[in-house]
Order: structure tokens, then sequence, then C-alpha cells
């Protein structure tokens, strides 16, 4: 691993534009997983899983799999 793997690292302008066009592609989806699915333990992990995997989603936009900080 990155020895900044753990560490803060500020995205740049690009990787900003990128993250924000990515939450909220997320974001919509949401919505739509909370509309159609019905209450319950299985939407609530559902979207927990999918807010996990929108946060996964922006270390992806700013570092590589090993934690080196994408350019």
């Amino acid at each position: 691993m990155h020895p900044s793997t753990f560490e803060y690292l500020k995205p740049t302008d690009e990787q900003i534009t990128q993250m924000t066009m990515v939450r909220e592609a997320a974001r919509t989806y949401c919505e739509v997983l909370e509309h159609w699915l019905p209450d319950g333990p299985d939407k609530t992990f559902i979207i927990r899983s999918h807010r996990s995997n929108a946060m996964w989603a922006n270390i992806s936009i700013t570092r590589l799999s090993d934690g080196t900080p994408r350019s």
C-alpha cells in the first residue's frame, strides 16, 4: 500500500467534477431504491450498501488500487 493510503487526499478540480457526477447518479439511483423497494431490513441493507459503494467510487476516482494517488 502507498504510504498515504489512510491519509486525506485532496482531489483535483477534475476529480471533484467526476465525483460530483458520480454522486448525483448515486443519489438518483438511491431515490429509485427508496421509492420502489418495500420497507424492511433488506431495503435498509441495500441502501446502506449503495451508500458504501458511492464512497468507494470516490476513492477509485482519486487513488489507484494500491492506494497510490492518481495524477
